[in-house]
C-alpha cells in the first residue's frame, strides 16, 4: 500500500527539468508531504507525447468519503473500478520517496539510491467534473518486505513513455518487479547489549 509519499527540493528540481521539457507553464508549487485528496504534479499522455499536470489523489470510494487510493497491479485490469483507467489512461507520479508503517506503527522511508527521483505508475479517470489519480501498487520486493507486503509499482526512466502512450506495454510493466530501494527509520531503535 502507499498512502503517503513525499517531495524535498532536490527531487521538486529535478521534476522542474523534466516539466520545463514538457511544459513551461506548470511550476512546482510545494515540496513536502503529498496526503490523499491533495492535488500533485502526474506525468500523462497527450497525443504521442508526455505531457504534465495537476490531479486529486484517490478516485471516490464505494462509502460516502472514503477514497480509493491505491490499485493491485496484478489485478487492476480485471477489476471494474480500475479497467478502463488502466487500459486508456495511464499516469505516472513522480516523487523522491513514499512511507510505510511497521505493525508496531513505525515510520520508515524508501528511495532511490541512483537518483533523486522515483517514477509510481497510476491511472486516473474523471470524478466530480476533475481528473483523480490512484497508485498502482505491486507485491513488496525484498527491500520493502520486511515492512510491508505492498509497494509502489516502480518504473524505471526508459520505461515512462511505453507506460503513457504504449498499450502493448501495459500488460508487462504491471507484472514487473521494481528496483531495490533504500529505507530510512524515522528514528533508530537502540538496544542494550
Amino acid at each position: 500500500m502507499c498512502g503517503r509519499y513525499y517531495v524535498d527540493d532536490e527531487t521538486a528540481r529535478e521534476i522542474e527539468k523534466l516539466v520545463r521539457d514538457l511544459d513551461r507553464k506548470l511550476q512546482i508549487e510545494r515540496s513536502g508531504d503529498v496526503f490523499p485528496s491533495q492535488n500533485a504534479i502526474i506525468l500523462k499522455g497527450e497525443g504521442n507525447h508526455l505531457a504534465v499536470g495537476q490531479m486529486r489523489w484517490g478516485f471516490p470510494g464505494f462509502e460516502k468519503g472514503k477514497l480509493l487510493i491505491n490499485a493491485r497491479a496484478e489485478s487492476a485490469l480485471e477489476r471494474r473500478t480500475f479497467q478502463d483507467s488502466v487500459q486508456h489512461r495511464r499516469c505516472i507520479i513522480p516523487a523522491r520517496g513514499f512511507y510505510e508503517w511497521s505493525k508496531s506503527k513505525e515510520k520508515f522511508s524508501y528511495e532511490r539510491k541512483d537518483t533523486p527521483v522515483l517514477f509510481m505508475a497510476g491511472c486516473y479517470n474523471w470524478y466530480e467534473d476533475q481528473e483523480r489519480f490512484v497508485i498502482l501498487t505491486t507485491e513488496a520486493n525484498s527491500s520493502v518486505a520486511p515492512i510491508h507486503n505492498r509497494m509502489p509499482l516502480i518504473l524505471e526512466p526508459g520505461e515512462l513513455k511505453d507506460w503513457v502512450l504504449d498499450d502493448r506495454a501495459t500488460e508487462y510493466l504491471l507484472h514487473k518487479t521494481p528496483v531495490l530501494l533504500e529505507a530510512h527509520a524515522e528514528y533508530e531503535q537502540m538496544r542494550l547489549l
